[in-house]
């Protein structure tokens, strides 16, 4: 017996840039200066701004965010407890060769139920950095 899966789009550059700029719109709405990364399904960046008065490491942690959602498939925002002392993900943080952060901002990205990316932003309080992302997934059609 064989199944047939129905393939799923990827992640395209002009998706990650319509990320991009979903999320620009957000964080500007919201008046924080962040920096937004966005991952393909194999971790690769397609698309990444720091917004020239956003602090640098945003850039680093928003790609990091993206990344941790990505390999976990859940938005980081749901990780958090997970890694505190007695957690089960305790020790993964520093179980990897790449660094995962698992503060909330990144959020995975699915089409027709299949993880395609993922998106991170770094700038803002950790709930400012997710509902900048989980509104600019929203654009996404």
């Amino acid at each position: 017996m064989s199944t047939t899966e129905t393939a799923v789009a990827p992640l395209t550059t002009q998706d990650a840039e319509a990320l991009l700029q979903a999320a620009r719109a957000a964080a500007e709405a919201a008046g924080v200066t962040a920096a937004i990364s966005v991952l393909d399904a194999g971790g690769h960046l397609l698309a990444f701004r720091r917004d020239d008065r956003a602090v640098l490491i945003a850039g680093e942690t928003s790609t990091r965010k993206a990344f941790t959602a990505l390999q976990l498939d859940a938005p980081t925002a749901d990780l958090v407890d997970a890694v505190q002392p007695g957690g089960v993900f305790h020790t993964l943080p520093t179980a990897l060769d790449r660094p995962l952060l698992f503060l909330a901002g990144g959020v995975p990205v699915h089409r027709d139920g299949r993880l395609i990316g993922a998106i991170g932003v770094g700038g803002g309080a950790p709930e400012q950095d997710h509902g900048i992302a989980t509104t600019a997934l929203a654009t996404l059609g």
